[in-house]
């Protein structure tokens, strides 16, 4: 099956490290796996074992819009340019779906390959906060990219895109927090570590987002109970201090196998949270949210912006799912 995951926390929370974790365990598991690097700052390469000119050099998503759009597109007749196109803009009858398995311009622009011991997984990455930004653009038009692949993802099986998210409550800023299948928020066991998961349930209340919290730098039964008395049944794991983290952080990774029996167990966790989530998938919600994020972008600044009433590129009979009809054939 192919599951959207999410890692949220607060800057700090360890959000980065456990969501490489999982992806190297999703990897070694041989499952095909898409990692999104959707931080402010972009250190999942790093965490994934990139050096810093390795991670320098990956391409940025934001950079590579237009084509994303008019690849996306495809022969969509509702959507008449890719300078119509804004992040929310859905897929419709004509619109090219991206699969977690396969080439396409998209992933040829914007993802490399990792290698992660014997199994390799594709990073993608909106881009850092450059200096040319300050003061003249925001992080969400950067994340943008991301939120208009995700709408245009379908399902295959046993595949999973992870992306780690923006820190606090910033993802709220798009309707990218409903795209996913679950949202693992990272929370130490603090005040500090728990406001941003009262901030994030509060929010996604209201749209049916699965929402897990996981424990991390737990250091005994005090800190335990703390984060059990603050998040009730929404805690599934909690993970501690792992040596294997630390000599990864300073530039002496060790083989995965190496990492802690408790660490693994934890990760393995996260894994059969996600899985049990998919067979609740309602995709005329999830595709009804979509098109929800797009009329209300549309309605505050899309239409201004691009001169175009963008409630006409809502195609009604369109629900995405696992074998869309709809999709326009691949390029030669």
């Amino acid at each position: 099956m192919n599951m959207k995951i999410a890692f949220v926390g607060k800057g700090g929370s360890g959000k980065t490290t456990l969501s490489s974790l999982f992806i190297r365990h999703l990897a070694a598991d041989g499952v095909p796996v898409i990692a999104v690097d959707a931080d402010i700052n972009q250190h999942l390469g790093a965490a994934l074992g990139l050096d810093e000119s390795q991670a320098a050099a990956l391409p940025a998503m934001g950079a590579h819009l237009p084509l994303i759009k008019d690849y996306l597109r495809g022969a969509n007749p509702r959507i008449t340019s890719a300078e119509t196109m804004i992040k929310t803009t859905p897929p419709g009858a004509g619109s090219r779906l991206l699969r977690v398995v396969e080439d396409n311009p998209v992933y040829a622009a914007c993802a490399r390959h990792v290698h992660l011991g014997d199994r390799t997984v594709r990073l993608m990455a909106t881009g850092p906060f450059t200096e040319s930004d300050l003061g003249v653009a925001c992080y969400h038009s950067k994340v943008g990219a991301v939120e208009l692949c995700l709408n245009h993802l379908v399902d295959g099986r046993e595949e999973y895109v992870v992306v780690d998210m923006t820190a606090g409550s910033d993802s709220f800023a798009s309707g990218m927090f409903t795209r996913f299948d679950v949202t693992f928020l990272v929370a130490e066991p603090t005040r500090k570590g728990v406001a941003v998961y009262r901030q994030y349930k509060e929010y996604a209340r209201d749209f049916g987002v699965e929402l897990k919290v996981v424990g991390n730098k737990v250091q005994g039964p005090d800190d335990l109970a703390f984060l059990r008395d603050q998040v009730g049944d929404d805690l599934l794991v909690t993970c501690g201090q792992s040596d294997w983290v630390r000599a990864m952080e300073k530039g002496r990774p060790a083989p995965f196998v190496e990492l802690e029996d408790a660490n693994r167990k934890a990760l393995r966790t996260l894994h059969a949270a996600a899985d049990a989530t998919y067979e609740g998938r309602d995709w005329e919600r999830y595709t009804r949210q979509m098109v929800h994020f797009h009329l209300r972008n549309a309605e505050s600044w899309g239409n201004g912006k691009t001169g175009v009433d963008l409630a006409s590129q809502v195609d009604p009979d369109f629900v995405l799912s696992e074998a869309p009809a709809a999709a326009a054939p691949q390029p030669a």
